[in-house]
């Protein structure tokens, strides 16, 4: 059995989920970020004192088995009144949890039990904690959504408290065969995990996957390569990546001028000397999507192709 533990935020690490639990030779832990500040789990932080159920609720859900209709419910968004407009019921449901159990862990354990989830999800942290960026302005901003909303390059990201892992991700971390960093936005989704000195220790010792992004992110990461994505991750690893995933698969010409008109374009090599040659895992795997908030069609990871080449770097790395 090949034990991976994934790393990330929500919906760029619930596409490989997707596709990973389809593998019967795979044992999953997906370890999320809980610095999210925007939108329902941003509310429901602010006002209920709970951490950010959104990119939790999503990992849950991709590794539900597709037809089942309690995840078909935890995933269900209002559109209509004022109290609960885009509100999703999971993220309320894992609220109501959290205080009849006492604890976030203990209601992401009671969930996924509930749903049958191949494998597991785990917060990195029980803590409540803040992302503080310093800008290349020479700002410090607090908060994930006002660093994305500040659009100025990020010279350094910190928590603003230290914080402890949560014991079950050190040890999935330590019985694991591989890490896998991402897909997901770089310093509000990647990032963040590795901030706990206690995680990135544990992810020293093991074979290192970046999952690179399709698209650069207006506000967090305009203009970046994939080597300037790769800079970054070791930078605060403090460990060469082992493997980078990375996608040559073409875009239609409609949905690219789309993105680039909102500021985004493809995440590619810009090495001339080839230094990152012998860690690049290139194939193709976009995919085009409706999203069902506004109905745009959104490139996304193809769950399936994504999750089998992860796979197979795994199992060449274990084999090692």
């Amino acid at each position: 059995m090949l034990n991976i533990v994934a790393l990330g935020g929500g919906t760029g690490l619930s596409t490989l989920l997707k596709g990973l639990k389809l593998f019967s030779d795979v044992e999953i832990t997906a370890v999320v970020t809980v610095t999210d500040e925007g939108g329902s789990s941003g509310i429901i932080r602010e006002e209920l004192g709970v951490l950010p159920p959104g990119d939790i609720r999503n990992n849950i859900v991709a590794l539900a088995e597709d037809e089942s209709l309690m995840a078909k419910v935890m995933s269900y968004r209002f559109q209509e009144g004022q109290t609960f407009k885009n509100h999703s019921l999971g993220n309320l449901i894992i609220a109501a949890l959290t205080k009849i159990t006492g604890g976030f862990a203990n209601a992401i354990e009671k969930l996924s039990a509930t749903l049958a989830i191949k494998g597991t999800v785990l917060p990195v942290t029980e803590d409540a904690v803040r992302l503080v960026a310093k800008l290349e302005d020479g700002r410090q901003v607090i908060g994930e959504t006002n660093i994305v909303d500040a659009h100025t390059r990020i010279m350094d990201l910190t928590l603003d408290r230290k914080a402890k892992a949560y014991p079950k991700v050190l040890d999935a971390l330590s019985k694991c065969d591989v890490v896998v960093l991402g897909p997901g936005s770089l310093y509000t989704s990647i990032i963040p995990n590795i901030l706990l000195s206690e995680v990135r220790e544990a992810i020293s010792k093991k074979p290192t996957i970046l999952i690179a992004n399709l698209m650069t992110q207006p506000g967090e990461t305009d203009g970046f390569s994939l080597e300037d994505h790769v800079v970054i991750v070791e930078k605060y690893l403090k460990k060469p990546l082992d493997k980078i995933v990375v996608n040559v698969g073409s875009i239609p010409t409609d949905v690219l001028r789309r993105y680039e008109e909102e500021g985004s374009m493809p995440v590619q090599t810009r090495d001339k000397d080839k230094k990152l040659d012998g860690k690049l895992v290139k194939s193709p795997l976009i995919t085009v999507e409706l999203d069902p908030k506004d109905g745009k069609e959104k490139l996304r990871h193809d769950s399936l192709k994504l999750a089998a080449v992860v796979r197979n770097i795994a199992m060449e790395m274990v084999e090692k």
